[in-house]
């Protein structure tokens, strides 16, 4: 045998991994749009917390009056960073209400239990009330044709450890979507329903009730921000049923490619609660997860809800 023709010794054995996997390397991490006016901010302090998602808004005081000038920082800081941070707020009802009212009309839900009014949510599973878990990436009320457009959380009682929350950033999840995905879901609608997300809670007699106040609606699976222009991912596990146009088969598959991107830690921040901490986030734009490590221990908190408008 000539030396031309010695096997060779570094022949690799057939090997793949299935198409719809999750890959390893690096990740596109655009926080803003492009040409977007990124500039300082004058009236307070903000400190990132994670690479596209999530910032410590510091010097700012909830309980006071928003000036028109301090409303429009932090909305820009809202759509810049998806969700804004706020330590030690000891917000009451009443000022957590008036701070969520500075971005619009306040959403009710009668399918949580209620806090001081109907337009403040109560989550405190302790004491008997709805038990609703949240432990699931979700965005909030997509089964209504006009979805919430963002919600103000505060917990007013923390567990002993445990308990924090994440958000994801749903264009980030848009922009490293595989081009065949992107070109599979662009123009593609999905429906939505409440019951995938409720009916663990709730017995059929009270589920049905509501059927008639929620049916199902569509929405885009990639929205488009009203006010940055971004396309964003909009299906989540909680309330997603199926994109339409397409084999129950196919759509199965896709939505489990696009529910996997709120899982990448790149597009995640986490925040860890102590009383009277404020979380605000844009909920056009991101998806978010309760995590319920905490056992039997205590946990109580409150969200109102900013109504949003139809997404396109």
């Amino acid at each position: 045998m000539s030396v031309t023709d010695t096997p060779p010794t570094h022949a690799l054995r057939p090997a793949r991994i299935p198409d719809d996997g999750l890959y390893e390397g690096r990740r596109v991490l655009r926080r803003t749009p492009e040409n977007w006016d990124d500039r300082p901010y004058e009236l307070f302090g903000l400190v990132p917390r994670g690479a596209t998602i999530g910032a410590e808004i510091r010097g700012v005081d909830l309980a006071r009056p928003l000036s028109p000038a301090l409303r429009g920082e932090l909305n820009r800081a809202l759509l810049e960073w998806k969700v804004l941070f706020f330590r030690g707020q000891h917000l009451s009802s009443a000022h957590q209400r008036a701070f969520a009212l500075n971005w619009g009309e306040l959403e009710t839900n009668p399918l949580l239990a209620r806090g001081d009014s109907d337009d403040v949510v109560r989550f405190d599973k302790s004491a008997g009330s709805v038990p609703t878990y949240e432990n699931v990436w979700h965005t909030d009320v997509t089964f209504r044709e006009r979805p919430a457009m963002g919600a103000v959380l505060q917990l007013r009682e923390v567990p002993p450890f445990g308990g924090d929350t994440l958000w994801a950033d749903m264009a980030a999840a848009y922009d490293n979507l595989p081009r065949w995905v992107r070109d599979r879901v662009d123009g593609a609608v999905a429906e939505h329903d409440f019951l995938p997300g409720f009916r663990r809670f709730y017995g059929p007699e009270r589920l049905a009730r509501w059927q008639e106040s929620f049916p199902p609606v569509t929405h885009p699976v990639v929205r488009t921000h009203p006010e940055t222009g971004r396309r964003m991912l909009f299906v989540n596990t909680s309330f997603t049923t199926r994109i339409l146009g397409v084999e129950r088969a196919e759509s199965d598959r896709l939505l489990r490619i696009l529910f996997q991107q709120a899982h990448v830690p790149e597009f995640q921040v986490r925040f860890t609660w102590q009383p009277g901490d404020i979380a605000f986030w844009d909920n056009r734009a991101t998806q978010h997860y309760a995590v319920a490590d905490y056992g039997d221990d205590r946990r109580v908190a409150e969200r109102v809800a900013v109504a949003g408008d139809r997404p396109y």
